[in-house]
């Protein structure tokens, strides 16, 4: 079975600890909570390493993340990969379900979800495929 899940959602982000600041490169931990809305109703967990370069719009991070909730009405839980750079602004991100991460309803889940911000909105799109 194969869908696409759109919908919002909110994001909080809390240092872990102080940046780790050399040659003007700062490396730094978040953590991460979110809610999604939508055809995907959960909540997600996680952490966030960062590193900021001293070039204005160049940036790069990776996070893992696990996600319970429901996916169109089937509930369970899964992990999302993301790896993120920007280039001069311009951003490169893959999130990607970490496979075989799902349980529950959700077992055997992978997908690839994009985000969009809009007048400071977050929406999704999340393709993804699950066993029938």
């Amino acid at each position: 079975m194969t869908g696409i899940a759109k919908g919002t959602f909110t994001v909080e982000m809390k240092p872990l600890s102080d940046p780790d600041t050399a040659d003007g490169v700062s490396l730094g931990r978040m953590s991460l909570h979110k809610r999604f809305e939508g055809d995907l109703v959960a909540t997600g967990a996680g952490e966030m390493l960062s590193a900021l370069t001293p070039v204005k719009g160049s940036a790069g991070y990776v996070a893992i993340e696990r996600v319970t909730g429901a996916l169109h009405g089937r509930s369970g839980s899964f992990v999302f990969q993301h790896s993120g750079t920007m280039n001069d602004g311009a951003q490169q991100l893959s999130i990607t379900v970490v496979p075989g991460s799902g349980v529950a309803a959700l077992a055997g889940l992978s997908g690839v979800f994009r985000l969009r911000i809009a007048d400071g909105t977050h929406f999704y799109e999340f393709d993804y495929a699950l066993p029938p």
